[in-house]
């Protein structure tokens, strides 16, 4: 059986598209905890927030250990769902030669595809083989078996918590809508930017296809607090609109996220109209 590991080069996507390389600030906030090394928190403007150590720290879990959600060793498991715009709701399964993926109606087959994601937190850094200066907590994404599988990123630290979405097969769709993103102050009216370029490496004829390269223009805000039913019960939630634009059009994600189970709930307009719906559903710390 073939082995098939996709890695995503993030660190080049994040700092490099951004129209402002991260600079240190003038009012650095500096950690010191004695359970982990010091570090200093660099970024300004749109960038994201994150940690910067002095150069003598060779510890591989230095960006992990002053994580409060994404924990070494921690699994989230979410389940998914893409509505059309009829709303007829439909999942997605492997293509039978494994050369790629189609779309299957919910209440077309006796037996539905998983339609399941596992996301771990790795242990050490695994990217700093390739990357070495890769400045991100691991995260490990199943979709469909432990041979089958991607690495990426979340940066989480007391300024902000920044994840990728998945990007596999369907999953691609998410990389035009706003990613995953909460900034502090966690408050009611708190509201950010980002930007991002994105190739058309990410295109497709079931959503949009386009040539070159796009310019994402990202808008977050922290809209309200509610108290939100979960499968881990009621969880008092942030709720977090954010909308992302560019020349191809618009996209959205309403996120919901709890100060310890992190975004229990991400509910997408993508690209085309449709809509993607992925919940939070076990947590294993």
């Amino acid at each position: 059986m073939k082995i098939t590991v996709t890695v995503l080069i993030i660190f080049t996507i994040i700092f490099h598209s951004c129209k402002n390389e991260t600079k240190k600030t003038d009012t650095n906030l500096e950690n010191k905890n004695v359970d982990f090394p010091t570090y200093k928190l660099i970024g300004e403007g749109e960038n994201i927030i994150v940690e910067s150590f002095d150069s003598t720290v060779i510890d591989l879990n230095k960006y992990n250990h002053n994580n409060i959600i994404f924990k070494v060793g921690t699994e989230f498991i979410y389940t998914y769902e893409h509505i059309r715009k009829d709303n007829k709701v439909q999942f997605f399964k492997k293509t039978e030669d494994n050369s790629g993926w189609e779309f299957v109606d919910s209440d077309s087959i006796k037996v539905l595809p998983k339609n399941t994601l596992s996301i771990s937190v790795l242990d050490g850094n695994p990217l700093s083989n390739s990357i070495p200066e890769y400045n991100q907590t691991n995260l490990k994404y199943i979709l469909f078996d432990e041979l089958s599988f991607s690495i990426s990123g979340v940066i989480e630290n007391e300024a902000n918590l920044w994840m990728h979405p998945p990007r596999d097969y369907y999953f691609k769709i998410l990389e035009l809508n706003p990613f995953p993103y909460i900034k502090a102050p966690y408050k009611i009216g708190n509201k950010w930017n980002w930007s991002l370029e994105i190739g058309d490496g990410w295109a497709d004829e079931r959503w949009k296809v386009w040539e070159g390269t796009i310019d994402n223009k990202y808008k977050y805000e922290i809209i309200d607090k509610i108290n939100l039913e979960t499968e881990f019960g009621q969880l008092d939630c942030y709720k977090i609109k954010s909308s992302a634009e560019s020349r191809i059009g618009k996209t959205e994600l309403t996120a919901f996220f709890n100060e310890k189970y992190g975004f229990v709930k991400l509910n997408y307009k993508n690209i085309d109209g449709t809509k993607t719906n992925l919940e939070l559903i076990k947590f294993n710390q």
